[in-house]
C-alpha cells in the first residue's frame, strides 16, 4: 500500500484489483476489434481538441437561490459585482464563434443564470452566430414551466438539472433547501414533457453513492437517458468530508460502465478515469469488488438484464482540454473545478488563451507528474487535473483518486 501525501493529510492509495477471464479467441479478436475502432476515433477527437474545445461553460453569474453544500461558485443571492454585462456577454459569445465550425457548445451556467435578465437576449444572440446553447438552471421558483417552454422557444439545445441522491433526505440535504427533491423530479418531468432534452447531473459524495442504482432506475422510470455523473472536488463549499476514498470511486466508475449497458448515455466529471475503465471492459477485462457487487446486483434487480453491450463511446475531455471555463467577471480556467487563472476575455481572445496559454499546452502534451505522466491510458484519461490541484497545489500532479497502476 502506497501512502500519497496531500495537503489536509496522507490519502490511501489502494491496488487495483481485477480479474481477468479466459477468452476464446474469436471473442478475443472481436474485443480487441472493438477496442481498435475506439481508439480511431479518439485520436481524431484529440486533434480537434488541440484547436477548439467541445465545451466552453460560462458562469454567466454567481447568484442563486440554492445554498448546496458542495457548490464550486460559492454562489450568493445576489449578483456580484464585476459581471460580465450584456454587450460583455455578446462579446464573449463571439470568441466562441472565433473558434469555427464545428461551433463550440456554450453551457451557460451559474450560480443560476435564470437570475439573469439579459438570458434570452444572449441566448438568442448565440443562436444568430450558429452557437449551440446549453443550460444549467438552479431548480428554484424561477424554474416553472412557462420558463421550460421559452427555452425551447428560444432554440435552447438541452439543459441539465441536478439530482443528487435518490431519496429526499440525501438530495435535499447537499442542496440545502427542504423540498428541493420533489421539486427536482417535478421539474425533470415537466422537461421532458415539453419536449426539452434534459440531462441529469449527480454528484457522488459519501451518501450518494450507495443511493446510484436506485438513482438510475429513477431515471429510467422518468425517460432520462443522459446521466452525467461529478466527482467531487475539495474546492469551492465542497468540504473532504462530503468525498469517498479512492477504492470506492473506482467501484463507482465500473458501475457506471455496467450502467451503459441499459441504454443510458453516461458521462463524468472529474471521473476520466472512467473512460480507462470502460476501455478495459470493451477488451474483455473484468472487475471485482464488494461494492461494485453491491452496487451491480441493485441494477440488475432494478433494471433487469443488460439490453445492450458497454457503450463504445469515449470522448476524452479533460480540465482545459475539450472545455474551457470563463468566469462570472471573464476569468478563464481550465475548468470550473480548477481554480487557476489563464487570463480574461475582457482584455484577451478566449480563441488564443486556450491554444497558446503554456499550462493548457502542457496539460495537452501529457506532461503530467507521477502515475499519470508514465499511464498508458494518459490521452483518453489523464487524470483529474482539479483534483491534482486541489491536494497537490499542482495541476500537473497525479491524480490521487485513480488506484490504477501503470
Amino acid at each position: 500500500m502506497t501512502v500519497l501525501q496531500r495537503r489536509g493529510g496522507p490519502v490511501k492509495h489502494l491496488a487495483y484489483r481485477r480479474t481477468t477471464r479466459l477468452k476464446a479467441p474469436l471473442e478475443e479478436e472481436i474485443n480487441n476489434a472493438n477496442a481498435a475502432i475506439v481508439v480511431k476515433g479518439v485520436k481524431e477527437l484529440i486533434a480537434r481538441f488541440h484547436e477548439a474545445p467541445l465545451i466552453v461553460f460560462w458562469e454567466s453569474t454567481k447568484a442563486c437561490p440554492l445554498a448546496c453544500k458542495h457548490c464550486r461558485a460559492d454562489a450568493i443571492f445576489k449578483p456580484l459585482p464585476g459581471e460580465l454585462t450584456t454587450a460583455e456577454g455578446k462579446r464573449l459569445i463571439e470568441q466562441v464563434a472565433e473558434f469555427g465550425d464545428p461551433k463550440p457548445l456554450l453551457v451557460i451556467t451559474g450560480g443560476d443564470p435564470l437570475m439573469r435578465p439579459d438570458l434570452f437576449e444572449l441566448v438568442d444572440y448565440a443562436n444568430m452566430l450558429g452557437v449551440p446553447v446549453s443550460l444549467a438552471p438552479a431548480v428554484s421558483p424561477n424554474l416553472t414551466e412557462e420558463t421550460l417552454k421559452e427555452f425551447k422557444t428560444h432554440g435552447v439545445k438541452s439543459i441539465s438539472i441536478s439530482l443528487d441522491g435518490a431519496r429526499p433526505e440525501t438530495h435535499d440535504e447537499l442542496r440545502g433547501v427542504p423540498g428541493s427533491f420533489h421539486d427536482t423530479v417535478k421539474a425533470i418531468k415537466t422537461a421532458l414533457e415539453v419536449g426539452m432534452p434534459v440531462q441529469v447531473n449527480t454528484v457522488v459524495w459519501r451518501k450518494s453513492l450507495p443511493e446510484l442504482p436506485e438513482v438510475a432506475k429513477l431515471l429510467r422510470d422518468l425517460g432520462v437517458r443522459v446521466w452525467e455523473v461529478f466527482f467531487l472536488i475539495v474546492t469551492g463549499r465542497a468540504r473532504e468530508e462530503l468525498d469517498i476514498t479512492p477504492e470506492d470511486y473506482e467501484a463507482a466508475v465500473q458501475f457506471l460502465v455496467d450502467v451503459s449497458t441499459y441504454g443510458f448515455q453516461v458521462r463524468t466529471v472529474e471521473a476520466p478515469f472512467y473512460r480507462r475503465a470502460k476501455l478495459e471492459r470493451l477488451e474483455g477485462k473484468t472487475y471485482n469488488h464488494s461494492l461494485y457487487r453491491e452496487l451491480t446486483e441493485r441494477l440488475r434487480k432494478y433494471l433487469g438484464s443488460p439490453t445492450r453491450g458497454v457503450d463504445p463511446t469515449i470522448v476524452p475531455t479533460r480540465d482545459g482540454f475539450g472545455i474551457i471555463f470563463v468566469g462570472y467577471d471573464g476569468t478563464v480556467t481550465p475548468s470550473g473545478f480548477l481554480p487557476y487563472p489563464l487570463g480574461n476575455v475582457r482584455r484577451q481572445s478566449l480563441v488564443e488563451i486556450y491554444r497558446k496559454h503554456p499550462l493548457l499546452l502542457r496539460m495537452r502534451n501529457g506532461e503530467f507528474g507521477g502515475r499519470c505522466g508514465v499511464c498508458r491510458y494518459r490521452d483518453i484519461c489523464g487524470g483529474s487535473r482539479a483534483r491534482a490541484y486541489a491536494y497537490f497545489g499542482d495541476p500537473l500532479a497525479e491524480d490521487p483518486a485513480c488506484i490504477y497502476k501503470p
